[in-house]
């Protein structure tokens, strides 16, 4: 997934590889990436012709790279974004991102996203809710298990708005 955050913070346009590494750092619930991380990536996608980089001067008279995402690696980014496989519905922070990015996201895209994310959640749902009826919890297991189930709950609640949102977005835009 960092490999999305990163290709996707290259969106609004160039940045040099210390900001991709703090940006995509406080992302990730982190201060910083680490250089062996970030910086093999970035050469990944240079070498794939996702990115290109370029040396540009920095303020106190040293030289930076600076990196671009070209046009194949945003159509890369928007189409790894868009695959949305059974087994990355089980990734709250993969569904998170790709919400975030819906904006570049085609309608259907969105949609897939949307049922798949659901199928997952309710069949976790499905699965708490028989631990909760069938197995002898003690109380903090209970209380553990209805902390899933309402988090469950509370996700599909907030999916159900996106879809709102999406069909109000597609009524205005029939107007």
């Amino acid at each position: 997934m960092t490999d999305l955050i990163i290709l996707a913070m290259l969106l609004p346009g160039p940045k040099h590889g210390y900001q991709l590494k703090h940006e995509a750092g406080i992302i990730l619930g982190q201060e910083v990436l680490h250089n062996n991380l970030v910086y093999p990536l970035l050469r990944r996608f240079m070498n794939n012709k996702w990115v290109t980089r370029k040396t540009v001067p920095g303020e106190r008279g040293q030289t930076r790279q600076q990196y671009t995402l070209t046009a194949l690696g945003r159509k890369e980014l928007l189409t790894q974004l868009s695959c949305f496989t059974e087994q990355e519905a089980r990734s709250a922070d993969g569904f998170r991102l790709r919400v975030g990015l819906f904006q570049k996201l085609p309608s259907e895209a969105r949609g897939r996203i949307l049922d798949s994310r659901t199928a997952f959640l309710r069949s976790r749902s499905e699965k708490l809710t028989a631990v909760k009826t069938h197995f002898p919890l003690d109380h903090y297991a209970k209380e553990v298990t209805s902390l899933f189930l309402s988090e469950t709950q509370a996700e599909l609640d907030w999916i159900e708005r996106m879809r709102k949102f999406e069909r109000s977005r597609k009524d205005d835009s029939h107007d």
